[in-house]
């Protein structure tokens, strides 16, 4: 009864236009920031990854900061970092699913900040475009490129995105280096990374990388411990017994 009742309560809010009313933000990064009140209202409520929250919100007077968010999703993360950097600073919220990227750019407009750019883009090691693999839900917060050796099939309904080299946008001046990066890709990290390696080197920002497949882990080690880094794990309870794969990680800057 009760999956009839979330079924019945999902068409009314989708069919009706209800799940875009207005709600705030309890808490959290994004805290008094204006939402929508459907899906995922574990954001606005202030229950999602309140660990990584409070993370965020533990890096201090970020005023005049420039930030990446790579996986932006519906732009908890991207909202409340713009709101906190102020007008002197600056958000670039990358998010490839078409869906997602729909949501990122109302809850942008929502709240007037003309400081949170949107893009609609994967961020990559190369710029000729990807497969982002939905398996049929665009609404889901899985979708993805495609991890290694995961085979493309009809269950996957890839559809096509474009694809962005941070250190290509960089040089040309489409976006400034920045002084923190949070990465939730899906498996992606260290092809996203490599695509910023020059930058990385010359910035050395904050990172904040979900792991997701021990390529991604082992790739995003390899380029940040060169540059001088120190990370420690963002406790969370995600249920994973592997030491990376499942959990967020901070790297910082030695000698920041």
């Amino acid at each position: 009864m009760n999956r009839l009742m979330a079924k019945a309560a999902d068409w009314v809010l989708v069919r009706t236009g209800l799940q875009y009313w207005p709600v705030k933000v309890r808490s959290g990064v994004a805290a008094g920031a204006r939402w929508t009140l459907y899906p995922w209202t574990s954001y606005w409520r202030g229950l999602h990854e309140p660990a990584l929250q409070a993370a965020m919100v533990n890096l201090g007077d970020i005023r005049g900061w420039h930030c990446w968010d790579l996986g932006a999703h519906y732009g908890l993360y991207s909202v409340g970092l713009a709101r906190r950097v102020g007008p002197e600073g600056s958000v670039a919220a990358f998010e490839p699913n078409p869906h997602s990227h729909a949501r990122l750019r109302h809850h942008a407009e929502l709240n007037g900040l003309a400081n949170l750019h949107t893009y609609a883009a994967a961020v990559s090691d190369h710029a000729t475009g990807a497969d982002l693999l939905t398996y049929g839900d665009l609404r889901s917060t899985t979708t993805h490129l495609a991890y290694e050796r995961e085979l493309l099939g009809p269950a996957t309904v890839p559809v096509r995105v474009p694809t962005v080299v941070l250190d290509d946008w960089v040089d040309a001046g489409r976006l400034p280096r920045p002084s923190f990066v949070k990465v939730d890709v899906e498996g992606h990290a260290h092809r996203a990374l490599a695509g910023a390696a020059r930058t990385l080197a010359a910035s050395r920002p904050i990172l904040i990388i979900a792991f997701h497949s021990r390529e991604e882990a082992n790739g995003v080690r390899a380029l940040l411990e060169p540059l001088g880094y120190d990370r420690k794990v963002i406790e969370t309870a995600s249920g994973s017994s592997d030491a990376e794969i499942g959990h967020d990680f901070m790297f910082v800057p030695r000698n920041r």
